[in-house]
């Protein structure tokens, strides 16, 4: 049986404190050296405790191919960590909850496209709602979180019952 549970929670109680308890999570940041909003989103993931290595990248299509992200689900850069794949401009807090949790089936998370007032694409007041979408084993995908503004996370929770 699925259970699916939807909460409401502002930024304040998504995003974990910048303390590291033990070793940062290491994680890969594969992406192309001009690529400005890249940058951004990686000060974004080194400023809530992951410890970034970047790989630069002249094309990322090999990369893409690497980590069987599907088309549909490409952005900018591609990072790894503890064996899993965030595509796009993932909040930090939902790659920690991820990996807190690590889903069944999972492979990971990605926002797919570059959505205006994600992390690392902050231009302003603007802001496009999207989702982070859960990436699975079987090519498939379920929304894990809608992210309505900068300072609300929309989660759906999938919980597999017995």
């Amino acid at each position: 049986m699925l259970l699916s549970l939807v909460a409401a929670c502002s930024e304040e109680e998504v995003a974990p404190a910048n303390v590291t308890v033990g070793e940062p999570v290491k994680m890969e940041v594969f992406k192309q050296a001009s690529c400005g909003c890249c940058g951004k989103w990686v000060d974004h993931a080194q400023s809530t405790g992951f410890d970034v290595a970047v790989k630069n990248r002249k094309s990322m299509t090999s990369i893409k191919r690497e980590f069987d992200i599907a088309p549909q689900y490409q952005s900018c850069h591609t990072a790894v960590a503890s064996g899993y794949v965030f595509e796009g401009h993932v909040p930090a807090s939902l790659i920690q909850r991820f990996l807190a949790e690590k889903p069944a089936d999972a492979i990971g998370l990605a926002v797919p496209g570059m959505p205006v007032g994600s992390p690392g694409m902050e231009m302003g007041d603007r802001f496009d709602s999207y989702d982070v979408l859960l990436l699975k084993t079987d090519g498939t995908s379920e929304i894990y979180a809608h992210v309505a503004g900068p300072q609300k996370i929309d989660q759906v929770f999938h919980i597999n019952g017995q």
